[in-house]
């Protein structure tokens, strides 16, 4: 089913935690995916940060069709195809690109673009965005810097991530306008890469019970 911005927002907030994956063999994403929905995460930002992306996005929607999919690490036009065609739900990319944006729109694909700065803000503002990505969240100034940057935008939906932890995720996620945080610590490469699936288990499940 196709889900509107406001849909894919409500689903985050819901979770609070969006695991952002990695990986470099597409066939991991299925024992992966599956060790996220038993534990209490049904939701997955597959990143075009490998080649295998993609091919993960076909794979979890074929073997997961109630799990939310989220394209992260979006920066061309071809990815945003790609993405959709294979499956996703939504995009997610690291900065504002107001030609991605607009392809997205044109594609009824909702996308949370990445900002850090109140130009960025404003261009998203501009084309009717007003939930966004703060990447990289702690590089730039991390609870602070989003406290500051709601003063000028009250209305703004956050989505925080990067150097995002169980020593912080709660700072970021008492702010009313933080809808949910991207981590990647518990769908760690490495162990992804030894398909160490309980180990991965057990940080998920401290991860939901940590922002419950």
């Amino acid at each position: 089913m196709a889900y509107t911005t406001e849909q894919i927002i409500e689903k985050f907030s819901a979770l609070k935690v969006i695991p952002v994956i990695a990986v470099e063999e597409a066939q991991d994403i299925i024992p992966l995916v599956k060790t996220l929905s038993e534990n209490g995460l049904p939701v997955a930002e597959i990143t075009f940060r490998s080649a295998a992306g993609e091919e993960a996005i076909r794979l979890t929607r074929q073997h997961f069709p109630d799990v939310l999919i989220a394209a992260g690490t979006v920066l061309t036009p071809a990815q945003v195809v790609a993405a959709k065609n294979a499956g996703a739900d939504c995009i997610v990319t690291p900065g504002f690109n107001p030609n991605i944006v607009k392809l997205c729109q044109q594609l009824e694909l909702p996308i949370t673009p990445g900002v850090n700065n109140p130009t960025a803000i404003e261009a998203a503002l501009e084309l009717g965005i007003n939930a966004v990505k703060f990447f990289p969240a702690e590089a730039s100034g991390g609870v602070k810097m989003i406290k500051a940057l709601l003063g000028p935008y009250a209305n703004l939906q956050i989505m925080p991530t990067g150097g995002i932890s169980t020593a912080n995720i709660k700072d970021y996620l008492t702010i009313p306008n933080v809808v949910a945080c991207g981590g990647s610590w518990f769908v760690d490469k490495a162990l992804i890469k030894a398909k160490n699936w309980a180990e991965i288990g057990r940080l998920v499940r401290e991860a939901v019970e940590l922002v419950r």
